[in-house]
């Protein structure tokens, strides 16, 4: 790849680096592979209860076991969605329906999390629940103290992610599970970014609903996983058939869902190789950019993070014109659901950053494909960016 100072088209000079792996991750190839002959001869309908129809139900059958191996799960606990967000949107929405006529009527989540959870809290807040937002500190961990003064009695829901999007920060979900737990209150943990980087498993976490999205380890958009606790209240959104034990009726996408169980499948057997790998990726580009760029700032906490992300504010730019002065480099300036007008994200803001510094954040996301090779000429690209946009 030829890396220049000019914007080109990728006709002229080739594909990017892509470091956007938290936006979203390519197909596995053997993913590909395994989701190919349920798109062709094997298209039954897993609701039939003919030969094509057993064949079908077998692999969705397989792929949720995958899925349960994956998160500590029984098979009987997974719900296939269409994403991530319907997920979320399933567990929230469902569960404050089903726990409706409860006299517990406040519900947690913090400063930090995707639309897709705060969303559904905007709309349960319209119809009378009263939403508790649990600050962050200064490297968007929960404030743990605060948690457990807002986390009280009348306490039914509490959600929030495991490990953020856009810094990478690893939130202490097991402590505020207990604070949870002690209180009565039921706990949903946004999972999506965290599978397939560090173990997730849903007894440790002391989890009653998790979200998976499948297009996050390596499977296909259009795939997200809903984990249901045995027994935990929980109401439907949509009335239609049986599938899924009646918590999300539909005909099962059986092309995704296979692909999802190879995934799985291969973020269990690769989750330790495969971080101690990033981690190296991560410091060498870490090491090469605040040598060339003074006052480099990480943005996140510097212990408690994901091992593929680094969220970086180089002083003197803007990200957004930073990547625009690098088109050698695909990344971001935040996550790829968040449109504010302002610019700045809203994960930064909540965690106190100054508005300079929020404006030159950058985050860049490595992944399964990324190589030495991609990581020295991402490096270099971007420090020419940064001096051709401060001299």
């Amino acid at each position: 790849m030829k890396v220049v100072a000019d914007r080109a088209t990728d006709e002229e000079w080739g594909r990017p680096v892509y470091l956007d792996y938290a936006a979203t991750t390519p197909v596995d190839p053997e993913v590909t592979v395994a989701m190919l002959p349920w798109l062709g001869e094997r298209f039954g309908n897993p609701s039939s209860s003919h030969v094509y129809g057993r064949e079908a139900r077998r692999k969705v059958e397989e792929s949720r076991e995958e899925v349960a191996l994956l998160i500590g799960a029984e098979p009987d606990e997974i719900v296939f969605t269409a994403s991530a967000t319907e997920a979320n949107n399933l567990a929230i929405l469902g569960c404050a329906q089903a726990l409706g006529g409860n006299n517990r009527r406040e519900l947690a989540l913090s400063a930090v999390e995707h639309p897709s959870v705060s969303g559904p809290f905007a709309i349960l807040s319209g119809e009378g629940w009263t939403v508790r937002l649990l600050p962050v500190d200064a490297s968007g961990r929960i404030n743990l103290r605060m948690a457990e003064r807002l986390i009280g009695p009348g306490m039914a829901f509490v959600s929030l992610m495991l490990a953020n999007n856009e810094t990478g920060t690893i939130q202490p979900v097991r402590e505020i599970a207990a604070i949870a737990r002690s209180r009565g209150a039921l706990l949903h943990i946004d999972a999506a970014q965290a599978a397939g980087k560090i173990p997730v498993e849903v007894e440790r976490l002391g989890a009653d609903f998790l979200t998976l999205a499948g297009h996050k380890f390596y499977a296909p958009k259009g795939i997200g996983v809903l984990y249901v606790r045995r027994g935990t209240p929980f109401s439907p959104l949509m009335a239609g058939g049986g599938q899924e034990g009646g918590r999300r009726p539909g005909t099962e996408n059986v092309p995704s869902i296979a692909a999802l169980g190879t995934a799985a499948r291969l973020a269990r057997i690769t989750l330790r190789k495969e971080t101690a790998r990033t981690e190296k990726l991560r410091e060498r580009l870490i090491r090469k950019l605040s040598g060339a760029v003074a006052g480099l700032r990480l943005n996140g906490s510097p212990d408690s993070r994901l091992s593929h992300i680094l969220n970086l504010s180089f002083p003197g730019v803007e990200g957004g014109a930073l990547l625009e002065a690098a088109p050698g480099v695909a990344a971001s300036t935040g996550s790829a659901c968040h449109g504010e007008e302002s610019g700045t994200s809203p994960v930064l803001r909540a965690m106190g950053m100054p508005e300079e510094r929020a404006r030159s954040a950058v985050r860049l996301s490595l992944g399964r494909f990324t190589t030495d090779m991609e990581i020295d000429l991402a490096s270099e690209a971007l420090v020419a960016a940064w001096r051709r946009l401060t001299s």
